[in-house]
């Protein structure tokens, strides 16, 4: 009998067909979905008030997108509104594609008044709760909507299929127009006014004023089990949710699976999402959803309202749960670090991880608050006549305003950004004492990117500073999600600290919450050429100048490299 013949394939081109037929079977059960969104001026009523807020189709919050793992968006942005805006996919991977990630400046020039960009991308292997939501001055107060990625036909959630699914956004809200507070801001250098609400849905709920007959309800049957997917959109403001005498079931956080652990409380920065399960066992009656500040920044002012929406049983009368006041649960004071530190030493990875390593890239950022001092002859408003500031590792991030830094990379444009970012502090420093040195306080302003190799595994500490005020800081990277190996108080310190990294089960994220006065040290593969920004969520932070961005660069062939440019790719 003669033996089957074999086509030898060169090492070099394996790469290339694996490439080739992972994108022919990754697009057998995928779809292309369109949608237009108009940004334009909508009148609403919030707090006994008319505001001109801006917003998608004219909904607030706006519309919800629901796709597939491996479905296609075509979202065509059309700007009817008298301010640049932009919008980025928060927590989308946008592999090769980071000309549709949003940041202004950063991704993209911003969409003038009266213009028009269609963002393209494809959701590629992700799947639960993310968002979408402008990167644009602080228009993201009320431009943002829920992003929900469901698995792909004939695939399952790793957990009994809920009855129903409900996203629940938590938002923040102003009683004057949000451009104008971070505007007045700018100008005098102090920090902006606080929020006047938060909102559930785009409602603050019963414990507001003229909001009580608008307060969000959500629907539920006796002995059901459903999935609620919280967003936290608010602006500015860690938030601490309950639901009165009911568990919630944690089961994906940032659209990343979780080993399922059960809480009283969850804890979600600005750009977190987190997945619940909520099994309906309580008597029949109406509870309350509540929702408040975790304000970990001791001596700063922040907005001390509580939101509600109410989780109401159908208990088979005709009007459910009428003239019965709502159960209200007990939620964490507003300092509780411990139980913000609970909450997120309980997320894990629902399998055991394959940690990416060797380290190539071992990166150390501080990352805090500082401040300006006062241009000659000037009044300004921060503290002892100074102007408010922020940076990592003592660079405080300006954006450019003549081409997006990924526009430059691209067609090598010089003077917009220099590489020189640093690996390091320039100076190192006790990052955490109560009384840092004065001479440390200032950062200098300056647009600065770090260069990775395409394929590097990057190993970052992320390291809080007690300069001016020390703070729990979200900070968001696009283009990526990364382990979180490791979380603690105090100055990091390899010699003891590694010791504690979880290289086991350790969660996934696109959102890492460094600890007040502490660190977390996260690890990612630089496998997404492009520029992408790293920066605080709390917006008022990266108007100070928290953030920095990476520039990946190309790897080998087309599937290792950024695509080109689209045609309509918005004009400085």
């Amino acid at each position: 009998m003669e033996s089957c013949s074999h086509i030898a394939v060169p090492s070099w081109m394996l790469p290339f067909l694996l490439g080739l037929f992972s994108l022919l079977f990754r697009h057998i059960d995928a779809e292309v979905q369109y949608h237009d969104f108009v940004v334009q001026a909508t009148p609403v009523k919030r707090l006994c008030k008319a505001h001109n807020i801006i917003t998608v189709n004219g909904q607030f919050p706006g519309p919800t997108i629901e796709v597939k793992n491996g479905d296609t968006l075509v979202i065509n942005v059309v700007n009817r509104a008298r301010y640049n805006v932009t919008l980025h996919w928060h927590g989308v991977r946008q592999m090769r594609t980071a000309w549709a990630d949003g940041p202004e400046f950063v991704t993209q020039c911003p969409i003038r008044p009266g213009g028009s960009y269609t963002y393209r991308f494809t959701i590629e292997g992700q799947e639960g709760t993310l968002w979408w939501h402008a990167h644009s001055s602080w228009l993201r107060a009320t431009v943002y909507g829920a992003l929900i990625i469901l698995p792909k036909e004939n695939s399952s959630y790793p957990f009994t299929k809920p009855k129903r699914e409900v996203p629940v956004i938590l938002g923040e809200w102003w009683d004057r127009n949000p451009i104008d507070v971070v505007r007045e801001a700018t100008r005098t250098g102090a920090a902006p006014n606080i929020s006047d609400a938060f909102t559930i849905n785009g409602q603050p709920g019963d414990l507001y004023n003229c909001s009580n007959k608008d307060t969000t309800m959500i629907p539920v049957k006796a002995g059901e089990t459903n999935l609620l997917r919280f967003i936290n959109a608010a602006l500015n403001t860690e938030l601490f949710v309950a639901i009165a005498n009911h568990k919630m079931t944690v089961v994906s956080a940032d659209a990343s699976y979780t080993k399922p652990f059960t809480t009283s409380v969850l804890m979600l920065g600005p750009g977190q999402t987190t997945d619940v399960l909520v099994t309906m066992d309580q008597p029949a009656s109406r509870y309350y959803i509540a929702a408040r500040a975790y304000a970990s920044a001791q001596g700063v002012a922040f907005d001390n309202t509580t939101t509600t929406a109410i989780l109401e049983y159908d208990c088979g009368c005709s009007e459910p749960g009428q003239g019965v006041p709502p159960v209200f649960p007990a939620l964490p004071a507003y300092n509780d670090t411990g139980a913000a530190s609970a909450f997120s030493a309980g997320l894990r990875s629902l399998s055991t991880v394959d940690i990416p390593g060797p380290v190539d890239e071992n990166l150390f950022f501080t990352v805090g608050l500082g401040l300006f001092g006062c241009p000659p002859g000037k009044t300004c408003g921060g503290p002892n006549n100074t102007r408010m500031a922020a940076s990592i590792n003592n660079v405080s991030f300006v954006l450019p305003d003549t081409y997006s830094i990924l526009q430059a990379h691209y067609q090598r444009v010089p003077g917009v950004f220099t590489t020189d970012f640093p690996a390091v502090p320039p100076v190192q420093f006790d990052y955490t004492a109560q009384n840092v040195s004065r001479s440390l306080w200032q950062p200098v302003a300056a647009t600065k990117v770090y260069k990775l190799k395409y394929g590097s595994v990057v190993q970052l500490v992320l390291q809080g500073t007690n300069i001016f005020a020390a703070e729990n800081h979200p900070i968001h990277i696009h283009g990526y999600d990364f382990y979180i190996l490791a979380e603690g108080f105090g100055n990091f310190n390899a010699a003891k600290d590694n010791a504690r990294f979880n290289l086991v089960d350790p969660p996934m994220r696109n959102t890492v919450g460094v600890p007040v006065n502490g660190w977390a040290v996260i690890r990612f593969v630089a496998d997404n050429p492009g520029v992408w920004l790293m920066h605080c969520h709390l917006d008022v932070h990266i108007t100070w100048g928290l953030a920095m961005a990476f520039l990946v660069d190309d790897g080998v062939g087309e599937l290792q490299s950024l695509e080109a440019p689209p045609v309509d790719l918005p004009a400085c």
